[in-house]
């Protein structure tokens, strides 16, 4: 579990909403939908598209995509083994809000080490996180890398590049796995069916 906070003197304040009262309001369970996977196994073409998806089927949902997090709130962050624990520790708190506000989030975040992913399950309620493995081949995500970042993990031009120069530890107990080899409209459906949304 997390440190405790450094600030003295504090307490949490309890609203008088409940869980309850949202999953009426927005007609569906809060939940955090954990995308995992190396760089280029599709991570945020997956979840886009099932918000995407989501939405159309009136599920109040929104993406947190890893580099689009690190323009704004991690923007002081770097990839070091304590950079991206930082990062995923502040990932999962905005997830834990999230899911209190009602919301399905879905994230897309490498997130390496499997300690890290841990601590964010332990933020929610028991059946309110779902890790979903995007268990893509590396030799796939190489060939997708439109930015050439595994040619620069492979020269030693990227220090602490996931699967290349720094560990990616796969989940070992996954709620799913999916496979992005197959056409993203079967990977779509694939996850909407094990969410049950």
């Amino acid at each position: 579990m997390a440190d405790e906070p450094v600030s003295q003197n504090i307490e949490r304040a309890e609203g008088r909403v409940d869980a309850i009262a949202r999953r009426r309001l927005f007609g569906h369970p809060a939940q955090t939908v954990w995308f995992t996977g190396l760089s280029g196994s599709g991570k945020s073409t997956l979840a886009f598209a099932v918000e995407e998806a989501l939405i159309a089927r009136g599920v109040a949902c929104y993406v947190l995509d890893g580099d689009n997090i690190r323009f704004g709130l991690n923007r002081d962050l770097g990839f070091s083994p304590e950079d991206r624990a930082e990062n995923i520790r502040r990932i999962g708190e905005v997830c834990r809000l999230f899911h209190d506000a009602g919301l399905v989030v879905l994230t897309a975040f490498i997130s390496p080490y499997r300690a890290d992913r841990a601590q964010v399950r332990e933020l929610h309620p028991a059946g309110g996180f779902t890790e979903i493995f995007v268990d893509t081949p590396i030799e796939v995500c190489e060939a997708r890398d439109v930015k050439g970042l595994y040619a620069k993990a492979r020269a030693g031009e990227i220090p602490e590049f996931s699967g290349i120069s720094a560990p990616y530890e796969a989940p070992e107990d996954p709620e799913a796995r999916v496979d992005t080899t197959k056409p993203l409209d079967h990977c779509v459906a694939e996850i909407i069916d094990h969410l049950g949304l």
